[in-house]
């Protein structure tokens, strides 16, 4: 009996990781980065005094910090002591990559642009008004104001579905 129940409980919980929610959000305005798995896990990207940035991920109820530039600068230092090695790889097809990718689905996109060029931002107009007629907000200005907000969606089981059907 307990068996059962352990097994519908860890049935539960895979459906449940390859049904949630994976969202992907950047905005240059409010200066918000993130990516998250709902109701598990989300990762911040902050902007650190000491580092240049640093990482905040909130998974179920704990809070862990992390700078990933120190990680960075102690992976160069051990390169250069190892010797490389060259092994040839395989390269996953394309067509795999382009229907992984069109999973993917944006809720939102968002580009304000001022180039500083007055010249610039009038041939940039047309170019925008037509875009906003089929996709996307997308805004030139002359005020000197630049945004960029980007909101992905996706879940797990369609990324292994398209991958599976190719």
């Amino acid at each position: 009996m307990t068996l059962l129940i352990v097994l519908i409980l860890l049935t539960v919980f895979i459906l449940f990781l390859l049904f949630m929610k994976v969202v992907l959000f950047i905005d240059t305005g409010t200066h918000e980065y993130f990516i998250q798995a709902k109701g598990l896990v989300k990762a911040n990207i902050e902007p650190d005094r000491e580092q240049l940035i640093r990482i905040h991920i909130k998974a179920l109820f704990m809070d862990f910090y992390f700078h990933p530039l120190d990680r960075i600068s102690s992976q160069k230092k051990e390169k250069t002591l190892k010797k490389q090695q060259v092994s040839k790889k395989r390269h996953p097809k394309m067509n795999r990559i382009l229907k992984a990718l069109r999973t993917f689905k944006v809720k939102q996109l968002v580009l304000n642009i001022d180039t500083g060029n007055c010249i610039t931002n009038a041939k940039l107009y047309p170019v925008f008004a037509f875009l906003n007629l089929s996709q996307g907000q997308f805004n030139i200005n002359f005020i000197g104001q630049n945004q960029f907000i980007l909101h992905i969606q996706n879940r797990p089981i369609h990324v292994i579905r398209a991958l599976i059907n190719t």
